[in-house]
């Protein structure tokens, strides 16, 4: 497996995404910085600069025309990515710490942060592909307050308009946060990654628990690949006892496990730092995995 190491962040990496196509990866940070790279050689295309904070999350639209980012400036900015330039700004009361396009790229989710007396909420954003990218709406179509539980993460699954709670089923230990949720590429299960070293695969159907894949270290992200019957976790030591151990006893390597059999089957090393975040590209031609690693570190 040949590496591709991307330099062009100074901050702990906080998400990455593929565009659909796979061509296009975005990174975002705790630096403020969105950067968009080509994913066959590792070439930096550049940058969309405005959040005043930490960039938690990003995502794509489909059709690779807008980009989405969520930040510690309690914003949700929208990019017109052929031209860099930010077309929309949406604020809010706490930070935002996950955003994702529906699959059909009509709608926009962003999960805020239960903080300073403000319940964590989902808001679903109205998306417009028109002429003037601009003209996005000011509001939320729909609000859903998670009045019970501390959100982090969300993802869409089959299209609901009233927002109502369906199902509430835990998976993980009750004190254990889940840091990362990806579906399978046909919507029909999702992985969970969670601090309790474990990650599930869940239906999306019923939340019946499919497999689990067990771990020796709290687990930041994981996914599924879409042509092979893999998972891939990753995760490590907390950022703050980076600096103390080795890479070898902070457990920062990428974990492969056969997705039938819950088995573990390999290991990728490499990192000396936790793995914040991995995604898949699409062809599944390769894997990009990132880890909390200073870039200046590696100069």
């Amino acid at each position: 497996m040949r590496p591709i190491l991307l330099s062009g962040h100074e901050r702990s990496l906080t998400q990455i995404r593929f565009n659909r196509d796979g061509d296009l990866l975005f990174s975002v940070s705790k630096d403020k910085i969105v950067c968009a790279w080509w994913s066959a050689n590792g070439e930096r295309l550049g940058t969309y600069n405005g959040h005043q904070g930490a960039v938690w999350t990003v995502d794509v639209s489909p059709n690779t025309v807008l980009l989405a980012t969520g930040s510690a400036d309690n914003t949700v900015r929208l990019w017109n990515i052929k031209t860099g330039e930010c077309v929309k700004v949406w604020d809010f009361p706490t930070a935002v710490k996950r955003v994702a396009f529906s699959p059909d790229g009509s709608k926009l989710l962003a999960v805020t942060e239960k903080r300073m007396g403000f319940l964590g909420t989902i808001a679903v954003l109205d998306i417009n592909y028109g002429e003037n990218l601009e003209d996005q709406a000011a509001e939320p179509s729909l609000k859903i307050t998670c009045e019970d539980s501390k959100a982090t993460v969300a993802g869409w699954s089959f299209p609901r308009q009233t927002g109502d709670q369906l199902l509430n089923v835990q998976v993980h230990e009750f004190d254990s946060q889940i840091n990362d949720i990806q579906f399978s590429s046909d919507r029909t299960s999702f992985l969970t990654a969670s601090k309790d070293k474990s990650a599930k695969l869940l239906s999306v159907r019923d939340l019946n628990i499919l497999k689990t894949y067990t771990a020796d270290t709290p687990l930041n992200s994981a996914s599924i690949t879409p042509k092979k019957d893999y998972v891939i976790l990753g995760g490590g030591q907390a950022a703050m006892d980076v600096t103390t151990t080795s890479a070898r006893q902070g457990k920062f390597e990428a974990r492969f496990y056969h997705k039938i059999f819950e088995d573990e089957i390999g290991r990728v090393r490499g990192h000396f730092g936790p793995l914040n975040t991995i995604d898949v590209h699409p062809p599944s031609y390769f894997d990009f995995m990132y880890e909390v690693e200073r870039e200046q570190m590696r100069k």
